[in-house]
């Protein structure tokens, strides 16, 4: 019998104020599921006193660690050095703000027990789960979802490729190099992961707990950027030999 592992990153800059809530409500729902699991707080290098709060869970319980970068920001990075620390066979990732649904997880590691190699936490596979959206926002993800299209591979097709909250066997990603720029990992791992059987998940956008936002012009140039890396990528794949 296979023993699987998962671990599950959560990237944090200063979400003190949401952290122990997503500590508390990880372990109530990962206790049910059938998998030993780890948490491993990313953290860049917050100074708000989220570190202190996750060593103090790390304290009470070994499948909680912290892991911290001095220097660097960004999501992508995060995950991809969280993932560094853990011996895990399965990766996951969640923001630490409470938009994403720690109750989804049940049914997330259940898809990759079943043999998928990827489970993602859908915006779009049922309906619209961004109510309360202003017009702007919700236009501007539509928009960032269309233009992927091109780039994904039609067997694996995902509606929602920008979501942030996903699971994917480690196998799939071995070997891969992702950047660490950036905040949408998941795209990079469709079009460049070993990826073979994807299921998508519906789940609401929450409403983030505390703490500010991380979104920025920054953040949208360098979706860019990732667009023109992923599209000569897409081109070689599509390239006659």
């Amino acid at each position: 019998m296979r023993n699987d592992k998962l671990g599950l990153v959560i990237p944090t800059l200063n979400e003190e104020a949401n952290i122990g809530i997503v500590l508390e409500r990880l372990r109530a729902q990962l206790d049910r599921v059938p998998v030993e699991y780890e948490l491993i707080v990313a953290d860049d290098d917050s100074q708000d006193g989220t570190g202190a709060v996750v060593q103090q869970y790390a304290q009470k319980d070994d499948r909680i660690k912290l892991v911290t970068r001095k220097g660097e920001r960004g999501l992508a990075g995060a995950v991809l050095f969280g993932w560094k620390h853990t011996d895990a066979n399965l990766f996951g990732v969640i923001d630490a703000d409470l938009q994403h649904p720690p109750e989804l997880l049940p049914k997330l590691v259940d898809a990759l027990l079943q043999g998928k190699d990827m489970a993602v936490a859908s915006r779009y596979v049922a309906g619209d789960g961004t109510e309360g959206w202003n017009f702007v926002r919700r236009w501007l993800s539509r928009a960032g979802t269309w233009v992927t299209l091109p780039l994904q591979r039609r067997e694996i097709r995902v509606r929602d490729p920008l979501s942030g909250y996903f699971l994917v066997r480690r196998d799939c990603i071995d070997g891969v190099t992702l950047q660490p720029q950036g905040f949408k990992l998941l795209l990079e791992i469709l079009v460049r992961g070993k990826i073979r059987s994807v299921v998508e998940v519906p789940y609401q956008f929450g409403v983030r707990h505390g703490g500010t936002s991380k979104a920025s012009l920054r953040v949208g140039l360098e979706y860019v950027q990732l667009l023109g890396r992923l599209s000569r990528h897409a081109l070689s794949r599509t390239a006659p030999s």
